[in-house]
């Protein structure tokens, strides 16, 4: 059996494997949960099917493969929820943890750099466009993220299909407000399984003896199986399964709930009779994150069907009706005069065809008239198509074609940022489901990354190429867990591109001050400008004392002292000691780089020959000095460290 990293201490001083568990799990009696489970279920069941069968009338209109042959479909619905989809994929949501205490700068940096690379470990960009397309078709998509995979060393994620879960009614959410109020009781779905692919997962017992069921009147994964392919336009597509060997699947209830105070995933096999998974979930959350596109107060909100669906079926309706009226205008039906045709036969249509009449047809040859589509008709068309563009922002400029009437380029910007006010918003939105997928993502971490034992080697794409960093617990779980800042890409471009006009014209205007530290200056406009820390390295190399103070960091950091020399750049010095944590030592040192500027500041003197004109330059104005001796001060002796410990005692 595989070995599942999925371990649980049963007692304080007792940790189970997952093998261990499983055997305990083996003889347990389970009567009672089952029983609790199949009452959640029916409640479930009962008040979710009215939104399945509703969801597969929408998933027939959203394909529109199931129509009649003869009619034309309208493909309102797919042009809409394509255009909200592709805006909100395409705006990939970045995650960047910020460290909360002072000496977890280099664990947040570690995270980000982690997270990046599993979000190709995870496959994040297929989950996310699933993700997505739920939460803007039905509503709220679901996304659990319980699991790690302990060879990739990364947590795995995985879509929950709303057609086959089952909720609790009262929720409005999987986990609730910060209280909890409003979370789910219980959650749950059913999915088909094949003994290997149960015995591959390791959390399974008692399986072995499973025997195939297909009979079941309630089972969702067979009934929406059909549905969907209803929805292809194919029909009698269900055919009972009746394999034998590894290839036979079984239909399981996955089932999360509170049970005797504590979160479990269950699962029941043989018709929700038999507990074949029993595993408790580390924390007091359900593991799954919600996504809603537009949320209200309830579990549903609003979705892209609710806004359109109605919208599409009337525009089908008025375009086949139209289609009729324009093949009746080719085949019409008409009266004639039995008095004035005399030959039936000359009523047959022939193209270039002349009938005979006794008496005046104006002029001697006339066409006879036939019925054009009403303009009525076109009206109300065009009046669906805007509703449904308003409703959800995507008008014509949106989904890639130029409107029919002419607009002045002013026009068009101001629709343009009004589109896209409305898209970030939805944006921001999305990014409370990212927030809470990144905090999983580091309990996971938390929980599963062993001290000391386990190590992560991630790949770093940086200016020179890739680099392979190795990573261990204490490297990326920091002493207070980190924030997570979610920032939409469309929206941080355009504040980065503003801020850097600013920043820029700012620059521009005060370069001319001696004292101004245009170093500084120039790596903000490379990092407003989007270019990485990397690429900012190779660009403006450290100085000398930027490494000689990084070097003084390490004494710091000890709480040791460290030398104020009279050639330091005290300004340097001090940027980089101010990202240390804070010990007396950097307070100290801080403290003496300081006195050693007032000193400086008064005896220009003192400074070695050709640092004068600089130390000028940063002090035009002069100063006054603090009463030590400066000579002691800046000779690197006794002088520094006896002010250093002065200001530690």
């Amino acid at each position: 059996m595989t070995k599942v990293k999925d371990k649980i201490k049963e007692t304080p001083t007792e940790e189970l494997t997952l093998e261990e568990r499983n055997k305990e799990n083996s003889k347990r009696d389970f009567t009672k949960v089952i029983k609790q489970i199949q009452s959640e279920f029916a409640v479930s069941y009962f008040y979710m099917k009215p939104k399945w069968n509703e969801w597969a009338i929408r998933l027939k209109l959203y394909n529109n493969q199931k129509r009649d042959r003869s009619a034309i479909g309208d493909p309102l619905l797919f042009t809409i929820h394509q255009t909200v989809l592709a805006s909100l994929y395409m705006d990939r949501l970045s995650a960047t943890f910020e460290h909360r205490e002072a000496g977890d700068e280099e664990t947040a940096e570690n995270l980000n750099d982690l997270a990046e690379f599993d979000y190709d470990e995870m496959q994040k960009d297929e989950i996310d466009y699933i993700w997505d397309w739920d939460a803007s078709f039905f509503g709220r998509g679901l996304l659990m993220l319980m699991e790690f995979d302990t060879k990739m060393k990364c947590p795995v994620c995985e879509n929950w299909d709303p057609m086959t879960t089952l909720r609790d009614p009262k929720a409005r959410s999987v986990n609730g407000d910060m209280r909890g109020r409003g979370r789910a009781r219980w959650i749950g779905r059913e999915i088909r399984l094949t003994k290997y692919e149960m015995e591959k997962a390791g959390y399974y017992f008692n399986f072995e003896d499973l025997k195939p069921d297909n009979t079941d009147i309630k089972s969702l994964v067979d009934e929406y199986a059909q549905l969907r392919a209803d929805a292809q336009g194919y029909s009698n597509m269900t055919v009972p399964e009746t394999l034998e060997g590894d290839n036979q699947t079984y239909r399981l209830l996955e089932w999360i709930t509170r049970y005797e105070g504590k979160l479990y995933i269950i699962t029941l096999a043989d018709d929700r009779k038999q507990v074949v998974r029993f595993s408790p979930i580390q924390g007091d959350n359900i593991p799954i994150i919600d996504r809603s596109l537009y949320p209200t107060r309830d579990w549903d909100g609003v979705s892209v069907c609710d806004l359109v669906e109605d919208k599409q079926r009337a525009k089908a309706k008025l375009i086949n009706l139209g289609i009729k009226v324009a093949e009746a205008g080719l085949y019409p039906m008409y009266l004639f005069d039995n008095n004035r045709i005399k030959n039936r036969a000359d009523l047959n249509y022939e193209q270039n065809k002349f009938i005979s009449v006794s008496g005046d047809p104006t002029g001697a040859v006339q066409i006879m008239p036939r019925d054009q589509v009403k303009q009525d008709v076109g009206f109300i068309l065009n009046t669906l198509d805007t509703a449904a563009q308003k409703a959800t922002a995507t008008p014509d400029l949106q989904q890639g074609q130029l409107s029919e009437e002419e607009r002045t380029a002013t026009e068009l910007t101001i629709a343009s940022q009004k589109v896209d006010i409305r898209y970030s918003l939805s944006a921001r939105v999305f990014g409370w489901s990212e927030k809470m997928f990144w905090r999983q993502w580091y309990f996971l971490y938390k929980t599963y990354f062993e001290k000391g034992i386990e190590e992560k080697v991630v790949r770093i794409k940086g200016v020179l190429g890739a680099k392979f960093r190795p990573l261990r617990r204490e490297n990326i779980i920091a002493k207070i867990d980190p924030d997570v800042r979610i920032s939409s890409r469309v929206v941080s471009e355009a504040e980065n591109y503003n801020n850097l006009q600013i920043f820029r014209a700012y620059v521009q205007m005060i370069a001319q001050d001696p004292t101004v530290n245009l170093r500084y200056a120039e790596m903000k406009l490379g990092k407003l400008s989007g270019l990485k820390k990397d690429e900012l390295d190779q660009l403006f190399p450290k100085t000398v004392e930027e490494i000689l103070a990084e070097e003084e960091n390490e004494a710091l950091e000890a709480n040791q002292l460290a030398v104020v020399r009279a050639t330091d750049d005290h300004q340097v010095h001090l940027y980089i000691h101010n990202r240390l944590s804070d010990t007396p030592a950097k307070f100290a040192h801080i403290r003496a780089h300081k006195k050693a500027m007032l000193h400086l500041k008064e005896n220009p003197d003192l400074l070695p020959e050709g640092m004068q004109d600089q130390m000028q330059m940063m002090n035009p104005t002069g100063g006054e000095g603090v009463g030590e001796n400066p000579l002691e001060l800046l000779t690197g002796g006794r002088g520094s460290s006896a002010i250093a410990e002065q200001s530690m005692s």
